[in-house]
């Protein structure tokens, strides 16, 4: 499993993003916005502690080695997002609040408090874009070659939100185009002991995600967004049983989206 990582960005060490298996040649891109929990060195631990920086709050547990594990299973390159989501959210555009969270999940973030314009701005270009120049680049280099890729989004959920537990062990989202989220679903249901959730626990239209609307949307790209339980996702085991699972259902998917790809997004 080939692995690279991002430049250091704006003289900054901290690495905005990982590559792993680089030069995968299936027809799919996988991300994964919410892959680390690090905090650039400048930010400190932004006046949270060990133990609140460990949650869910901070990054998508288990999401990384689970994108990294389907990269090789599929033969195809993902980008991982090398900063927490703390610092700033690549997963929201930059004018919601929850870009850069002043709370989350009633924890308050002291070091995001008050935040002028410039300190919004520069975070975005130290953290932002360079991971998703990245994805747009890797696109680009898709598109170029006649073969549009397929997006695939690794994410994970908590068990338990406001009181509420989740009975979802993987959730596909989507907006409008499912071209890959509706046969993945049905894939997944393949496994009568799989309880799979559309747009669960999160819809695909709210909160809107980044990738969905930025990358696949206006690329005419189709994509599947993956949310999986993180207590499921919590142990080396665990992400490799759910990197099978995903390839699994992606498999046939893939196969047959590639056998219609005329290179003009899928359309």
């Amino acid at each position: 499993m080939r692995q690279r990582s991002g430049t250091e960005a704006g003289g900054i060490a901290h690495i905005p993003f990982t590559v792993v298996n680089d030069n995968g040649g299936a027809p799919a891109l996988i991300i994964c916005d919410h892959a680390s929990r690090h905090i650039p060195a400048e930010y400190g631990d932004l006046g949270l502690s060990e133990a609140q920086l460990s949650r869910h709050i901070a990054w998508d547990i288990g999401a990384a080695e689970v994108a990294g594990r389907l990269a090789a299973l599929l033969d195809a390159p993902a980008v991982l997002c090398g900063t927490s989501r703390l610092v700033v959210d690549c997963n929201r555009p930059f004018g919601e609040a929850s870009s850069i969270p002043e709370s989350s999940d009633g924890v308050v973030v002291p070091g995001n408090a008050n935040l002028d314009l410039a300190e919004r701005q520069r975070r975005i270009e130290r953290y932002f874009h360079p991971y998703h120049d990245e994805i747009d680049r890797r696109i680009r280099n898709h598109n170029q070659a006649n073969q549009a890729p397929a997006l695939i989004s690794v994410h994970s959920f908590t068990p338990e939100m406001d009181g509420f537990q989740r009975p979802w062990h993987v959730g596909v989202l989507w907006d409008q185009d499912q071209r890959l989220a509706a046969p993945v679903v049905r894939e997944l249901r393949r496994d009568p002991d799989l309880l799979v959730g559309e747009n669960e626990p999160y819809n695909g239209t709210n909160p809107p995600g980044y990738a969905l609307h930025i990358h696949a949307a206006e690329n005419s790209l189709p994509i599947a967004v993956f949310e999986i339980r993180q207590d499921l996702i919590d142990t080396e085991k665990g992400t490799e049983r759910w990197a099978h699972i995903l390839c699994r259902a992606l498999v046939p998917v893939l196969a047959e989206y590639s056998a219609g790809n005329t290179g003009n997004g899928g359309a």
